[in-house]
Formats: C-alpha cells, structure tokens, sequence
C-alpha cells in the first residue's frame, strides 16, 4: 500500500460515495470548526485519488465539513491506495466503530458490507466487536416501511420498538403501533403484549419473538448461500428441524457438494 501524508485543498476533494451518515449534527460540526479555527486540524483525513479528478474521501468526513464551516483552503490528509471493495468496507466499518450514528444509518451501513461485500452476519460480527443477534437484528429493521424507519432515525421510537414490530406482519397495523408507541408513550413490553394479544406478556412470548427473529433471519441466509428454499422450526430450547427444497436431480447433487465443503 503507498501513503503519503500531504496538504489537499478542500476544492479537490469529494464526498466519499460510501459514506453510511446520513445526517450530522449541525451543533457539533460548528464546536468542531471552532476548535479547527483555533488549533488547526489535529488528525488528517483519509483519502484516495479519484479515478476521475481530484480525491475521494475514505475517513474524517466530520473534520473535512467542519474545516470548510472554519474557512480554510487545505487540510491535512493521507493518500492510500484502496481498491473499491477495501474502500467501502473501510469506509463503513471506520464509522460503526468509531461515530454515533443513528439506528437506521447503523442498519443500512451493516446491510451494505452484507449484501455489496458479501460478508455474513458473524463475519461482520467479529469486525466490530458484537454479537451476532445485534447485526441480524439491526440488519432486519429494513424490512420495515421506509414511514416507520424514518421514527427510528428520528429516535421516536427506539430500535427494540421497532424489532418488535416486525412480528407484526400487517403494515397499517404497524403504522397504528408506532402511532400508539408515541402517542402513549407505550414501552417495549407495552408493545409485546399488544402484538401477542396478551394483558401481560409472558417469558414464552418473548421467546418465540427472538427465536422467530433468529430463525428467520438464519433461513434468508442459509438461502442466499445454497440457492434453495429452506424452513427452520425451532422451539425454546432451540431445538427443532432445518428443511432444505430442491426440485430436481441436479439441484440436490449441487446441494450435497456445497454441504461438503
């Protein structure tokens, strides 16, 4: 890898594409160019050159807004060589690791390394340090309709508001729920006794909540690796049977040699 430390103009330098923040917080960008205006830029910014003009921002988009906010021509930056692959997955993984995004932000930048990376659940895991129920979990609030992800970004409902909602299978009902979560202030156990038709919610409830989460997020994945349609039936001990289709001859022979790996 070649790198180099430098002065860039900011005039050359362009949004990084694979930026996962959506918003940043005007408060904290002015705090950070006032600091910038006093003591200069502290740690440089990351960068590419880009394949058209100019550079491409990989890390330090927060420093980069705020040193245009403090007026200044130039900032510190170190040129990396990256390919678009190792660009995206550093790019995202540098901003889960190391900013406050919101829920939403956090979910999307965790779909892409998945579904444009092709990493699975554990793999992301053990990248950042979680668990692999948290990936799966934050990964599934996508499934949900893009007016009910636009509360959980706006923080009115919190993310286990909304993993809850997604036993309900029924958008307008869903849109009802999160009216009545904000309305009346309605908590997680709140919202679970509703869905389940329970007065109180029982522990046998919630865990047939997180053993469906589990299991239907692991059959998307067991699918996306094999091709084949597949049913996981698990009770609460996690115990139960994994059913795999195939429709020919050929589809099976595939099957077997990919379970043989």
């Amino acid at each position: 890898m070649t790198e180099q430390i430098t002065q860039l103009k900011l005039s050359t330098i362009v949004k990084n594409p694979y930026q996962p923040r959506l918003v940043f917080d005007e408060d904290k960008l002015k705090e950070l160019a006032n600091s910038i205006q006093e003591n200069g830029v502290l740690q440089p910014i990351i960068v590419r050159k880009s394949k058209l003009v100019g550079y491409e921002l990989l890390a330090g988009e927060r420093r980069f807004q705020a040193s245009k906010l403090a007026g200044l021509e130039t900032i510190p930056a170190i040129i990396r060589s990256y390919s678009d692959e190792e660009m995206m997955t550093l790019s995202i993984l540098e901003n889960l690791q190391r900013e406050n995004l919101n829920p939403l932000e956090e979910s999307k930048s965790l779909a892409q390394l998945a579904d444009k990376l092709g990493m699975t659940h554990d793999q992301i895991a053990k990248a950042l340090g979680k668990s692999r129920s948290y990936v799966s979990n934050l990964i599934r609030l996508l499934g949900l309709p893009d007016t009910i992800l636009k509360h959980v970004e706006n923080r009115d409902i919190s993310p286990a508001h909304a993993r809850t909602l997604l036993a309900e299978k029924n958008p307008k009902k869903q849109l009802e729920l999160v009216d009545k979560i904000i309305k009346e202030q309605l908590n997680v156990r709140g919202l679970e006794a509703i869905i389940y038709g329970e007065e109180k919610v029982t522990d046998k409830s919630v865990s047939k909540l997180n053993i469906n989460l589990f299991t239907d997020e692991t059959e998307k994945e067991l699918m996306k690796k094999l091709g084949n349609r597949v049913k996981i039936q698990a009770n609460k001990k996690y115990q139960g049977n994994l059913s795999i289709r195939f429709d020919n001859l050929d589809e099976l022979e595939n099957l077997i040699k990919l379970l043989k790996k």
